[in-house]
């Protein structure tokens, strides 16, 4: 064990770092954004004036959006950092950054993105709802949506699973946040809470996952064309994508589901991703009723998604928890 792994944070309360954490995010990307966009929005004082909408809007998109993301990243980046080292007095990688060990999860979570949102748009197109009217194959073009997902999902999930959800797990099962070399052994598994039989560890773990969920979705709050139905859909992701973080305490299965599932709806089924417009390979058109097609925030804001995400959460919940509590009682003492 390093020094630094064996100090104990500045702020005993995991509950409490994530708050500050949180606040200490939004000051800073309130002064990075603010300071970024003052330039572009001196440049086009006319345009905001005219019609304020439709400009806000505008930046959400194309050349903008590539900023919004880039300034996302930078200050996940350093917020996280910061509060990692300075405040829990941990490394980075202690985040859940490791890969060896992890293949599998990495290879599931990959391909659960495409899974779902493949079988909503069978639905919606099987039903008349949808259907795709071009296509526009364009290399460049992809490898520059390709290049914004893998950066949100890299700075979302360094942000919600990696600091948010390790800080409440420690929080309220009780455990340290800690990795090892390889994949999780039985010592780590039980040291963690995860066949104990402890009630508040075994209730403690899903309560940090469903503030964590929520706290997702809150960040999303301001997203284009957000209804309360896609708010409950962006709840249920924050779920899905920390099903398997609360057993393994490791991001790569939440980072390759964030990447896939923005890659697969926007870049290439054309749709809009959480209400952003990216460049895409599909032009899909959409008609009736917004409860089923999800609107202007895109597949993300369908009941169809509520459903088939309450059906992967459930699939996954049991899969992980057998999987985990089965390797961790090979050798319980």
């Amino acid at each position: 064990m390093t020094d630094q792994t064996a100090k104990k944070p500045r702020i005993k309360q995991g509950w409490l770092r994530v708050i500050l954490f949180g606040l200490a995010f939004i000051v800073v990307t309130l002064l990075i954004l603010f300071s970024a966009l003052a330039g572009f929005v001196v440049g086009n004082a006319d345009q905001l004036k005219k019609d304020p909408t439709r400009f806000m809007a505008g930046i959400l998109q194309g050349d903008h959006l590539w900023m919004m993301v880039v300034l996302e990243f930078v200050v996940s980046l350093i917020t996280v950092w910061v509060f990692r080292i300075f405040i829990d007095r941990r490394s980075m990688a202690s985040l859940g950054l490791t890969p060896a060990g992890y293949g599998q999860e990495s290879i599931i979570g990959f391909f659960t993105g495409p899974a779902l949102l493949g079988l909503l748009s069978i639905i919606l197109m099987l039903t008349g709802h949808l259907q795709w009217v071009d296509i526009t194959p364009d290399a460049n073009t992809l490898f520059i949506s390709f290049g914004m997902v893998v950066l949100i999902a890299c700075s979302e999930e360094l942000v919600f699973r990696g600091y948010v959800l390790s800080n409440l797990l420690e929080s309220f099962t009780g455990e340290t946040t800690g990795l090892p070399a390889e994949g999780p052994s039985t010592d780590d598994l039980r040291r963690k809470g995860n066949f104990s039989g402890n009630l508040s560890s075994q209730s403690g773990k899903w309560v940090a996952l469903l503030l964590s969920a929520l706290c997702f979705a809150i960040f999303h709050f301001s997203s284009p064309g957000l209804t309360a139905l896609a708010f409950a859909n962006l709840f249920l992701a924050g779920i899905l994508l920390g099903i398997n973080y609360m057993y393994t305490r490791n991001l790569w299965f939440s980072i390759f589901l964030h990447l896939s599932w923005n890659f697969f709806q926007g870049p290439l089924l054309g749709s809009h991703v959480s209400g952003l417009t990216m460049p895409t390979l599909l032009q899909m058109e959409v008609k009736g009723d917004w409860l089923i097609t999800g609107g202007d925030f895109g597949l993300e804001g369908s009941v169809l998604n509520t459903a088939l995400s309450l059906i992967a959460i459930l699939i996954l919940a049991l899969a992980f928890e057998k999987k985990y509590n089965a390797r961790a009682q090979v050798n319980p003492t």
